[in-house]
């Protein structure tokens, strides 16, 4: 079943800054490199905060508000809304009704293997909120059932659909990728560091497993996966330090299983990734169900 996340526990401070009683979220089962939530806000959502994946939704109702590159966007009902890796962005209501919507987080990865040989590199939607009948049939499919695993058919099929649609939006990323050595040294990256996310990674065990320098490395992994080595490191240990919260886990605890130095260092990149501190991510959940 989906999570229904309430913002039961808020203390007054947080109450001060916006936040309301009636703000959900809704997570579908957790899925490999895809990521599907419902939510509702009526004020105050997120600070400004990056992910190292894809943003990719639509809004259902309200005004959903949020700067981004340097500029405020508004999406209403029938507008997709794209955020490219590793850009900031924040969130708030623009109506006093709040707003509704539904987002899919991608890896990149996903968004690299299914365009092939057609992208040199990764799709850039430089308007954040678009009305483009492509990508907006391409998405409901990805939410027509939170409350399940999209089963892997499905799922190549959606992601195909979403490249495709990024890659018409963004046709100077289309041409010749980077070199098929470069491609594997990048993979052999990036599932070393998954694999290792628990602990300090050296640039030199990175250089040995790829045969490429670490700056060569870093311009290569960023150009196929729109992230550096280490930001996707981090990432890796804060996916570590969610499953550990939602086991029931405490904050020191998951810090240092997840290879953060101490809580507070923990504390600091959890709020730049997703706009919220551990505690009130940790006290927003709770049983699974509609």
């Amino acid at each position: 079943m989906g999570q229904i996340l309430n913002e039961g526990g808020r203390s007054r401070l947080e109450r001060s800054c916006g936040f309301s009683p009636g703000d959900w979220v809704r997570t579908a089962p957790l899925q490999p490199a895809f990521e599907r939530i419902e939510a509702f806000f009526s004020g105050h959502a997120y600070d400004p905060h990056r992910h190292d994946t894809y943003a990719i939704g639509y809004t259902l109702s309200g005004v959903q508000c949020f700067d981004y590159r340097g500029a405020p966007a508004n999406s209403t009902a029938g507008h997709a809304i794209v955020l490219h890796p590793d850009e900031v962005h924040d969130g708030h209501s623009g109506s006093a009704t709040g707003f509704r919507y539904r987002m899919l987080y991608l890896e990149p990865r996903l968004i690299r293997d299914a365009l092939g040989g057609r992208a040199k590199s990764l799709p850039f939607v430089r308007t954040a909120v678009l009305e483009d009948a492509r990508l907006l049939r391409s998405l409901p499919q990805a939410f027509d059932d939170l409350d399940r695993i999209v089963e892997p058919l499905q799922t190549n099929e959606i992601i195909l659909s979403i490249a495709e649609a990024l890659l018409a939006q963004d046709p100077s990323a289309a041409g010749r990728p980077a070199s098929a050595a470069c491609a594997v040294a990048v993979e052999r990256a990036r599932a070393y560091l998954e694999a290792h996310f628990d602990r300090t990674v050296t640039s030199e065990e990175l250089e040995a497993q790829t045969g490429l320098d670490r700056y060569a490395l870093a311009r290569h992994f960023r150009m196929l996966l729109g992230t550096s080595p280490y930001r996707y490191l981090t990432m890796r240990r804060l996916d570590g330090v969610r499953s550990a919260l939602r086991a029931g886990s405490g904050l020191a605890d998951a810090a240092m299983a997840s290879g953060f130095a101490d809580q507070s260092h923990m504390t600091r990149q959890f709020k730049q990734a997703y706009g919220v501190s551990p505690g009130r991510w940790r006290n927003l959940q709770v049983s699974a169900g509609v």
